[in-house]
Parts: C-alpha cells; sequence; structure tokens
C-alpha cells in the first residue's frame, strides 16, 4: 500500500552533502534559470518553451500533493538549488512509481549531487513511503546518468528506438527500473 500521508507531508531528506526539500515557489528564481541552460534542456529532452507565469503556478501546486513527490536538491551547505528530484505516477495497485531528476546545468554536474538525491529519494521510496518498483527514462546520449542509476542500483530493462527528435537526429530512450529487493549499494 501506497503511503499518500509521506507524500502529502513530504518530510526533509537529509544526506551527507544535500538536502531533499519540498520543491516550491521559492525555488522559482533558479528552477527558471536551469529551464533557460541548454544542456539541462537537451538533456532532460525539454521541447516545451515555458513561461514564468507556467513555472510559478507549478511551484506553488507542489505542497500538499498525495499522488507524487517534488523535491528540490539543496546543497546542505548554504541551501543553494541544484536541481530537482520527482517520484510520480504512482500506480497504487503494483506499487510502482516513475523517477526523474534534473542538476541545475555543467556547473553541478560530475560533484556526486545526483547520486546523493538518487539514493536519498530511492530510500524514500521503498521504505516510507512502500513502493516497490521504480521505473525511469535516459536518453541514449546521457551515458553519465546511466551510469549514475547503476551505480544505485537501476538494471537496463529495455529500449524504445528512435523516441526522441532532438538537433535533427533520431535518439533512443532507454528505460531502466529498481525494485524494493534489488541491492542498494
Amino acid at each position: 500500500m501506497i503511503d499518500t500521508e509521506a507524500l502529502r507531508t513530504q518530510p526533509e531528506l537529509t544526506g551527507e552533502n544535500i538536502v531533499l526539500a519540498q520543491l516550491d515557489e521559492s525555488c522559482f528564481e533558479p528552477a527558471w534559470r536551469a529551464l533557460r541552460e541548454p544542456e539541462t534542456i537537451r538533456l532532460t529532452g525539454t521541447h516545451t518553451v515555458f513561461t514564468e507565469d507556467q513555472i510559478r503556478t507549478w511551484l506553488a501546486s507542489r505542497p500538499g500533493l498525495d499522488d507524487r513527490a517534488d523535491y528540490a536538491i539543496l546543497r546542505k551547505e548554504d541551501r543553494g538549488y541544484l536541481g530537482e528530484v520527482v517520484l510520480s505516477d504512482f500506480d497504487g495497485d503494483n506499487r510502482s512509481a516513475a523517477f526523474r531528476i534534473a542538476l541545475t546545468g555543467p556547473d553541478v554536474f560530475g560533484k556526486g549531487y545526483g547520486t546523493e538525491a538518487t539514493k536519498l529519494i530511492l530510500d524514500f521510496a521503498f521504505d516510507v513511503v512502500g513502493v516497490h518498483r521504480v521505473s525511469l527514462e535516459v536518453f541514449d546520449f546521457n551515458p553519465r546518468a546511466q551510469r549514475v542509476y547503476e551505480k544505485c542500483g537501476f538494471v537496463r530493462e529495455g529500449l524504445q528506438r528512435e523516441a526522441l527528435w532532438w538537433d535533427g537526429e533520431w535518439h533512443d530512450v532507454v528505460t531502466m527500473a529498481i525494485l524494493k529487493n534489488d541491492p542498494r549499494p
């Protein structure tokens, strides 16, 4: 059974170098900058061009939801915004959820923040919310993210051939998942 109250109240999750805190309108400025960062846009395959009002409305609507968890990834030392990590698409019957993460840009890539955020959110998903399976999709041109997911225990399950059109080329989407009883290094 999915603990929807844990999703609604969404506790802060603290790691060694980061804190995951409820994503809300206080994150607008850095989130807005990240949505205009070319490498972040490419790695997330985001074709949509958002307006400031859309992002303000979206961020303000995140707290209190019982069907997803939207977390801001904050640097522990100064609570600087590093990105977001999300559990969504919960299926209560099958105790599953989808995962996604987006860091703000190349200045925070390769520093372990994504790995730590992924491990924290998986612990929350399995040990608090009560899911059995967490799945994700990652583009073929992002091997760095694929390595992070594998390091966190995700297993490659499939390939969606030519599922993303980006910069005049088709790209494959790799599907991965982790189960509650899989090793979580």
